[in-house]
């Protein structure tokens, strides 16, 4: 319905349906101070003056009775109401319609119209403002409409979008002559591209609201896993015939590449095809890049972008130029890195690719179980470079292009990152009793939120325990492919203080709003993953493990503790997948969508 029709709608209709029927009606002979006695009592605000034989001459407001009033000359007590009326008295038939009312009234520029029956008897009083609140309620109405209609055209754009993107490992598997894994991509490609246009041709081009947005990062996510579920039960051999159960793996497995989460439950990736194994880094790269797409062009404008603290400062370009550069920018990392590895390891070139996506969306997809044993010190140099650029926020690299626009705020934040960084590493290197690079390697994986791993993380010690949860639900910079709280919110975070402290400094909006979205993202981080622990406990895995594996999928890190496995009862393994896509879209997009008046 557009805007004009649902307008017309409503202007249309007749004035009987919408004219306020308490009036008073008084003689002209009544004097003011009278007058003023019985407004009060009745609890109205203007007074149809009648004639002698009732008939309907004028009217006369409060707002005429205080004027004269304040008047010296006027006398209440003998002033009557037929002295101060405004006459003739305009008036409108009641089965007339709403835009005729409106037209009269803004010919006789007046803000109220007596209502008359047939019978010429005065029925009803009809506002202005009563019109005014019909025009907002259909455009209100109109609003919620466009913002349907706008979130299934730009949920199209992002499947096609999508789409086309993963045609490229189909081609790579076809090149390979593995027809099988070439099948399941294009199957979903294909379904991807086609449920897309059918979404364009049925949604409309129109802005979206914040809540309507939140819908949209939300249903992309769950629909890509959805879809993305075909090439992994094309290729992967779940040791299983149960539906159920299979559907739970693929969910899985789908839900830990779109969601850049990492966890897998092949225990051998390299029985699998090398163009099934790059297509596994490359989901996690189109994930990850797909979430910065939806983030920058569609949950904030630009002018919502500009005023975001963490994310892009200074002036900010058109969103195709921003999304453009981003992918020209993290493409060519990916080409860097790949090659390095090449050059450094002389392994698969495939394999290398899909470490360098991995690694540059903070994936943790490993193309081999024992990739990480033949590795030399300059390998581990470059997987590490690449998984802290992918947990720098997009800014520090959009600098390199348009220097200008790095900002001291952009600083700040990054140092707090790498700082805190350089703590992890010495404190899990001394709590740990394994060589410093393995450590290292290791907690800069947790930090980044990327989930490679080198070390068996069941049982940590305490302190190395302590440290790692710690890195993992803090995560990453502001807008980046790393999962976890992040660190603009947690240097918002530190301003908790100002709102506890009555005398304190009073902190601004936006800060605050940050401040609770913040507190809200680590409740969640730390409660959901002590019920899964709890429930988990109950039946007979170990409690630290568990809790382990909930942060780091919640997180979207990958880091497995040994819980998650393909032992798991296919709801909990569901459960595990709704976790790293919650942790990818994070639990405030939730709170947008059902409780949008909290974030006002």
């Amino acid at each position: 319905m557009s805007q004009e029709k649902s307008l017309t709608d409503y202007l249309g209709k007749k004035v009987s349906q919408y004219y306020r029927p308490n009036i008073l009606m008084l003689a002209e002979s009544v004097k003011l101070s009278e007058a003023c006695t019985i407004l009060k009592k009745k609890d109205v605000d203007e007074i149809i003056v009648v004639d002698e034989s009732y008939n309907p001459v004028g009217i006369v407001t409060d707002e005429d009775i205080l004027t004269k009033i304040s008047e010296s000359l006027v006398n209440p007590s003998k002033t009557t109401l037929g002295d101060i009326m405004v006459f003739p008295l305009i008036s409108i038939k009641e089965d007339q319609i709403i835009s005729e009312a409106l037209e009269l009234m803004r010919e006789r520029k007046i803000r109220k119209l007596a209502v008359m029956s047939n019978s010429n008897l005065v029925v009803g009083i009809l506002y202005l403002d009563t019109i005014v609140n019909l025009v907002k309620k259909s455009l209100v109405k109109q609003q919620k409409q466009s913002t349907l209609w706008g979130v299934i055209w730009n949920l199209g754009v992002v499947l096609q979008f999508t789409g086309v993107l993963m045609f490229i490992p189909g081609i790579v598997a076809t090149l390979l002559n593995d027809p099988i894994v070439a099948t399941g991509i294009y199957l979903m490609s294909v379904l991807l591209i086609v449920s897309g246009f059918f979404m364009n041709s049925y949604g409309e081009k129109q802005p979206i609201t914040l809540r309507g947005t939140a819908i949209l990062v939300f249903a992309s996510f769950m629909i890509l896993v959805l879809f993305g579920m075909i090439p992994q039960l094309f290729v992967i051999q779940f040791d299983s015939s149960d539906p159920v159960e299979l559907f739970a793996n693929g969910f899985f497995e789908s839900a830990a590449g779109f969601t850049t989460g990492g966890f897998s439950l092949v225990q051998n990736p390299e029985d699998l095809p090398r163009s099934f194994t790059f297509y596994r880094g490359y989901a996690q790269f189109v994930g990850g890049l797909s979430f910065i797409y939806l983030i920058v062009t569609a949950f904030y404008s630009e002018k919502r972008v500009s005023t975001m603290k963490g994310f892009i400062s200074g002036n900010i370009p058109h969103l195709k130029e921003l999304f453009a550069i981003i992918t020209a920018i993290f493409s060519i990392y990916a080409v860097i890195i790949a090659l390095l590895l090449f050059y450094l390891g002389g392994g698969e070139i495939l394999d290398d690719f899909a470490l360098a996506f991995s690694a540059l969306s903070t994936g943790g997809s490993s193309p081999d179980s024992k990739i990480f044993q033949e590795f030399t010190t300059p390998e581990y140099v470059v997987i590490i470079a690449g998984m802290i650029l992918g947990a720098l926020p997009f800014s520090f690299h959009y600098a390199f292009v348009r220097t200008k626009f790095l900002s001291i705020n952009l600083t700040k934040e990054v140092a707090v990152y790498l700082s805190m960084l350089v703590i992890f590493c010495i404190i899990f290197i001394f709590s740990m009793d394994v060589n410093w690079l393995d450590s290292v390697f290791n907690m800069i994986s947790a930090s980044t939120t990327t989930g490679y791993a080198t070390i068996s993380l069941e049982n940590l010690n305490p302190i190395a325990f302590t440290v790692m949860i710690i890195a993992m639900i803090i995560g990453g910079c502001g807008f980046s492919t790393a999962g976890g709280i992040k660190i603009f919110r947690l240097m918002q975070l530190s301003k908790l203080r100002h709102i506890l402290n009555i005398k304190s400094v009073k902190i601004s909006e936006s800060d605050r709003k940050d401040i609770i979205v913040g507190i809200i993202i680590l409740a969640v981080s730390i409660i959901i993953p002590l019920l899964i622990a709890t429930h988990m406990a109950s039946i007979g895995y170990d409690f630290q493990n568990a809790f382990f594996d909930g942060v780091s999928a919640i997180t979207t890190t990958g880091h497995g503790a040994g819980t998650v496995s393909a032992a798991l009862d296919p709801a909990i393994t569901m459960i595990f997948g709704f976790l790293m896509i919650l942790g990818r879209i994070e639990i405030i997009l939730l709170v947008y969508m059902f409780v949008p008046k909290l974030m006002k």
